[in-house]
């Protein structure tokens, strides 16, 4: 999902994953200049409601909460995986 200012764009998200089982949200990002604006829950409400539609009972949604950002997706219903489980990634 992209959000637009004329033809700048100013905001995204994108939910990537199987079709069916698991899914994450990834890269939700606001252009600087526009944030405190809640775009970044318009984002999260259309991905969200994208999910609610092409998920299954029992679908895992996961995503990884820089910063702050914790405090948005608990608004979406997502809480800390720990010490259930612990995030880990490998970069190249």
């Amino acid at each position: 999902m992209c959000i637009y200012d004329s033809k700048i764009l100013i905001g995204m998200g994108r939910v990537i994953g199987d079709g069916g089982a698991f899914f994450q949200i990834v890269d939700i990002v606001v252009k600087p200049s526009y944030q405190g604006q809640d775009l970044a829950k318009v984002i999260m409400k259309d991905l969200m409601d994208f999910l609610d539609k092409n998920t299954y009972s029992g679908s895992y949604v996961s995503l990884i909460a820089d910063g702050g950002a914790d405090k948005l997706y608990e608004q979406f219903g997502f809480s800390y995986t720990y010490p259930r489980s612990q995030g880990m990634f490998k970069r190249y």
